[in-house]
C-alpha cells in the first residue's frame, strides 16, 4: 500500500500540532510567524504557552488534514 506524501504545508501543521518535526523546520517556523502575525524568535518556540497558543490556532487545519471527507 502506498501512502500519499503530505504537502510542505501539511507537514508543517502537523509538526506544529504535534510538536513532531515532519518536514523543514524553516517551514513549521514561517507557519508560526503566520499564525501569531508576527515574528517569532526561535528561542520562544521552547515556550510551552507559545506552542499551546500554535496549537490552537492551527488545530482547524491539523483536522481537515486527518479527516476524511464523506463521499
Amino acid at each position: 500500500m502506498t501512502v500519499p506524501k503530505l504537502t510542505k504545508e501539511q507537514a508543517a501543521i502537523v509538526g506544529v500540532y504535534t510538536g513532531v518535526l515532519c518536514g523543514p523546520f524553516s517551514d513549521i517556523h514561517k507557519l508560526a510567524e503566520k499564525l501569531l502575525g508576527r515574528p517569532v524568535w526561535t528561542h520562544e518556540l521552547a515556550r510551552k504557552e507559545v506552542w499551546m497558543e500554535l496549537q490552537d490556532k492551527v488545530k482547524p487545519q491539523f483536522l481537515e488534514i486527518c479527516h476524511e471527507p464523506e463521499s
